[in-house]
């Protein structure tokens, strides 16, 4: 019987599965979904960080109106802070330096004139703010504050607050095995040049670029119009993966055996034949042992947009991935030939 689109989608939604959870080392996390949250090991910055090159000082000194400061010593980034023992002192200090506990305010070199140690300031005092040029400990986050949720696919800026926080490894979603296989004997390799009744066979390609986004790595297989071959084949590959993306041979046509062919092997029909255009012949399955079997028409707009309307969400749901939905309001009927 033919259901409508939502019918479908909901049917498809019904069968999410749980693959469970690996953990992999940090440098192969791009692209997975991650599966855990990511924690502060301590604050952010685990320390009063100094943001610009230049003096600090105590800015009570500028409050009594003092310019000129003797430079006691000079502090690099990662360097043990130097505290003033005077208050006319200052330190001069680099960007990323901790700031000493007797210093609360940061001058840059911009505003000052630095001449045979003394460090004297060149812009008007009024302008000079208390705490400035300062990244005080812990403003970011605080220790064992989430950095990153779980449920989102890993980027380069997940691997920054995972390696920031001393992640060398992430627990992320397990992916499932997935086979692409394209039937029809019409169909020649994409490197081939195809006699006038042929065409390449570009639905495979489009499939496992798309999977690549979500770092599942597809096998390719090619069924010719035979009905043993494809029960062969699919009953191999049945037993062999956890997801069976078909393209081809599923519509009412003499050389169509893939309808026939898995329910031969048991595969259990929930639908077949969606009220929609392009895609109408689109069949969705599973087997007992645990296969989901999505059977796109071989056009490849129809293949392009069941892959994205019915697999792709099903995918990420079934990954744990939250995928904010958005939606778009027509001003105007679209009417259109068919």
């Amino acid at each position: 019987m033919m259901v409508t689109v939502g019918e479908a989608e909901n049917i498809i939604l019904s069968q999410v599965r749980d693959y469970g959870s690996e953990t992999v080392i940090l440098n192969r996390c791009i692209g997975r979904v991650l599966a855990e949250n990511i924690l502060a090991d301590r604050d952010m910055p685990p320390y009063n960080r100094v943001t610009m090159d230049g003096i600090a000082i105590q800015y009570q000194n500028i409050a009594n109106r003092i310019i000129a400061y003797k430079i006691k010593g000079t502090q690099a980034a990662g360097e043990d802070p130097i505290n003033i023992s005077q208050t006319t002192e200052c330190i001069e200090i680099m960007t990323g330096a901790a700031l000493p506990e007797s210093l609360d305010t940061v001058i840059r070199y911009e505003d000052l004139h630095i001449e045979n140690g003394l460090a004297t300031l060149t812009a008007d005092p009024k302008t000079i703010i208390k705490g400035q040029n300062v990244h005080y400990k812990g403003k970011d986050r605080k220790q064992h504050d989430i950095v990153a949720k779980a449920n989102q696919l890993i980027t380069p800026a997940s691997i920054n607050a995972a390696a920031t926080v001393g992640k060398s490894t992430l627990l992320v979603k397990k992916l499932p095995r997935v086979v692409i296989i394209s039937t029809g004997d019409e169909l020649v390799n994409i490197e081939q040049i195809p006699l006038p009744f042929q065409i390449r066979s570009s639905n495979s390609a489009t499939i496992q670029a798309a999977l690549h986004q979500y770092c599942i790595q597809a096998d390719i297989l090619h069924i010719a119009d035979d009905m043993q071959q494809t029960k062969a084949e699919l009953k191999r590959c049945l037993n062999q993966y956890d997801v069976i993306l078909l393209s081809g041979g599923i519509s009412i046509g003499k050389f169509d055996y893939i309808p026939a062919a898995l329910e031969e092997l048991s595969v259990k029909t929930l639908f077949h034949k969606v009220q929609q255009r392009p895609g109408k012949p689109f069949w969705f399955g599973t087997h007992s042992r645990g296969a989901i079997v999505f059977a796109f028409p071989g056009n490849p707009v129809s293949t392009f947009m069941c892959l994205y309307r019915y697999f792709i969400p099903w995918l990420q749901v079934s990954l744990g991935l939250v995928v904010d939905a958005k939606y778009a309001v027509l001003n105007e009927d679209l009417n259109f030939a068919p």
